[in-house]
């Protein structure tokens, strides 16, 4: 284990950067993974990181200390801060003082769909985004395809609200997706409050595509009419309509009902 105790640091320089912009991780292919939670989660699912980042005081951590321990058995490198420069990279508020340097993984774009999958259409919240990837990898879907106007899947607003589940699925940003629609060997479905199929009266014991869209505008219209199917959720409350990471969960598990029926 090393200390940076210097702000002119390299290291420290490039985590602050990737801390504080969104461009700069998507330019480096790398990110952070802020807590506990998602460090255990990249250990156990992916491996050793880049870089293992503690506070001095997190030292003391029990859990911490096991995570630092794992790295250093996996050989990698492990650099510690001082508690006032490792709180101007972190951004989360009381955090526990670990986070790890990862390179964002990426996986070559498939030719068509033929699994569970599900298309994000310029959806912008990214506590939308990670609770639609926690529920897609609850669900089993282990493909998400993301446009260009969709939040970055590996900020750290999303990363927190998936909770790990970056590291159980395939993410695939800045996508085409009418292109990758059109020659779509199974069934894709898009969301509408406009449809008059029910979500429950569709037949979703085979692999599909589920289409999701913008909070406020819902699927773009030229995605709506390329879908296979157009289906509505029923409520029966006086709002206008569900969250879409709400609309997206209730979809995936009522095909989780119907395949485990």
């Amino acid at each position: 284990m090393k200390t940076i105790t210097s702000r002119d640091n390299p290291l420290y320089k490039e985590l602050k950067h990737l801390a504080t912009s969104s461009q700069a991780r998507r330019k480096a292919g790398r990110t952070l993974l802020d807590g506990v939670h998602l460090a255990q989660a990249w250990l156990d699912m992916r491996g050793a990181p880049l870089q293992c980042i503690v506070s001095e005081s997190a030292l003391a951590n029990p859990e911490v200390a096991d995570i630092v321990m794992r790295c250093e058995n996996q050989h990698a490198h492990v650099t510690a801060l001082p508690d006032a420069l490792y709180n101007t990279v972190s951004q989360v508020e009381h955090g526990v003082g670990l986070m790890f340097l990862i390179e964002t993984p990426s996986s070559e774009l498939p030719a068509t769909l033929t699994v569970n999958a599900v298309l994000l259409d310029n959806v912008q919240d990214p506590g939308n985004v990670g609770s639609i990837l926690r529920s897609a990898a609850a669900a089993g879907i282990t493909q998400v395809f993301c446009s260009s106007g969709t939040a970055f899947c590996w900020s750290p607003k999303v990363l927190r609200a998936a909770m790990g589940a970056h590291f159980v699925v395939d993410i695939y940003e800045n996508v085409d997706l009418a292109s990758l629609i059109a020659p779509s060997k199974i069934a894709v479905l898009a969301t509408s409050g406009y449809a008059t199929q029910r979500v429950y009266d569709a037949d979703l014991r085979q692999p599909v595509a589920w289409i999701f869209g913008h909070e406020g505008q819902g699927v773009a219209d030229d995605l709506l009419n390329m879908a296979t199917q157009q289906v509505v959720i029923p409520h029966l409350g006086q709002v206008e309509s569900l969250n879409v990471a709400a609309c997206a969960a209730v979809c995936f598990f009522e095909q989780v009902r119907q395949i485990q029926a």
